[in-house]
């Protein structure tokens, strides 16, 4: 895919994800009743893997064939020794900024049979990555640069987000294209708290393509009536109870505020795209299209494939993502980018992690094919659907 060392840098939030298996025979709901206090409680084995957007994203994109860097920032202890371990099999690690004295970041996932998963984390280094800390070297030899999760990174949202515009200042006038993702923020932590609005003037012109979810959309574009609406669905997730042209305004939003493509990710909805002006299109960087008008211009909606089988939907919006920008590197047209991505999202559902439900670049493109489209019945007045390709168009006016 060029003359570059790296198809991709997969950049951000970085975790080590231990999970102990319980071995109880014990009929109950009560994490109580397992875990109390002076017993020995006998334990399986214990399931260790990097977690994070880095990690999700960047070994889907290895997995699909891509050659891929990781930037991001551990400890000089055992928990970031094991995590640059995993991913040197995975690709690079010559990004990984090693901070001694610092704590890696971890995540302990308590799960016994029958009772809801009780997550601890820490943030570690997490919190602490800088602009200081982008290996620009590794940058300057990639073609894209993937940056998830500043939501979690408290250095990336403090101070409206000036270490994030820098960092994407930075790869982008290296002449990377970039692309961002962030997670849903409790609404009652320091990152709920955040004037996200700001932090997006200040780091969306530097920004190609943002992939953000719906809901995410609505709570850092307008938290206030994101609480109001959650609220009065008794606290359901949103995206069945956001309409299309709300959806639109979001994406509309994002665009004004200076990125080039805007994806909303909608579950089990499927992708929304929504994307500029074909100058802006052609000067995103290394992982331009070879047409930028076929890009230019454009509203789509991507129906999700249909499936009565769900293992579990860990990391799905991740791998959906790697999908996107593996499509786009190797310049697939803006509709099929989208079925990748939504094919890679539906294989992910096939397993209980993150990854293992994946198959190679050749399976999801020999798949979404032959795949069922979920019902779409939400779009009607403006919208256009084509039956050879099985998506929907908004009319251009």
């Amino acid at each position: 895919m060029g003359d570059f060392n790296f198809d991709v840098i997969a950049a951000g939030h970085l975790c080590l994800d231990m999970i102990p298996h319980f071995r109880t025979d014990r009929d109950t709901t009560s994490i109580a009743e397992l875990l109390q206090p002076g017993t020995l409680v006998h334990m399986g084995e214990m399931t260790i893997s990097t977690g994070g957007s880095v990690s999700n994203v960047g070994i889907a994109m290895k997995i699909f064939g891509c050659s891929v860097a990781f930037v991001a920032k551990v400890g000089g202890d055992a928990i970031g020794r094991t995590i640059i371990e995993i991913l040197e099999k995975n690709g690079s690690a010559e990004g990984i900024a090693v901070a001694e004295g610092e704590a890696s970041s971890y995540t302990v996932v308590v799960s016994p049979p029958k009772i809801d998963r009780i997550f601890m984390h820490c943030p570690g280094t997490n919190d602490t990555f800088t602009a200081a800390d982008l290996n620009m070297k590794a940058v300057e030899k990639s073609r894209l640069f993937h940056l998830g999760y500043p939501t979690l990174m408290r250095s990336l949202f403090v101070d409206d987000g000036r270490e994030l515009a820098n960092i994407l200042k930075m790869v982008k006038q290296a002449g990377v294209t970039t692309s961002l993702d962030i997670s849903l923020p409790d609404p009652d932590s320091e990152a709920g708290r955040a004037d996200w609005r700001k932090i997006y003037e200040r780091s969306l012109p530097f920004v190609d393509i943002f992939v953000p979810s719906i809901e995410e959309s609505f709570f850092t574009l307008h938290p206030r009536e994101y609480l109001k609406r959650k609220e009065a669905q008794g606290g359901q997730e949103l995206i069945d109870f956001v309409s299309p042209e709300e959806v639109g305004g979001f994406a509309q939003e994002y665009l004004s505020l200076g990125c080039s493509i805007a994806v909303l990710k909608a579950g089990h909805n499927g992708w929304y795209i929504r994307t500029t002006a074909r100058d802006r299109i052609a000067a995103v960087g290394r992982a331009a299209p070879a047409d930028p008008g076929t890009w230019a211009d454009r509203e789509l909606w991507c129906p999700a494939f249909r499936t009565d089988t769900v293992a579990g939907a860990v990391g799905a919006g991740d791998c959906s993502i790697a999908a996107f920008l593996t499509g786009l590197l190797r310049d697939h047209p803006i509709e099929e980018c989208l079925k990748l991505a939504n094919c890679a999202g539906y294989l992910n559902l096939r397993a209980v992690d993150t990854l293992s439900g994946l198959g190679s670049w050749e399976e999801v493109k020999s798949t979404y094919p032959n795949l069922p489209v979920r019902d779409t019945a939400f779009l009607s007045d403006g919208w256009n659907w084509d039956e050879r390709l099985k998506i929907w168009e908004k009319s251009r006016t």
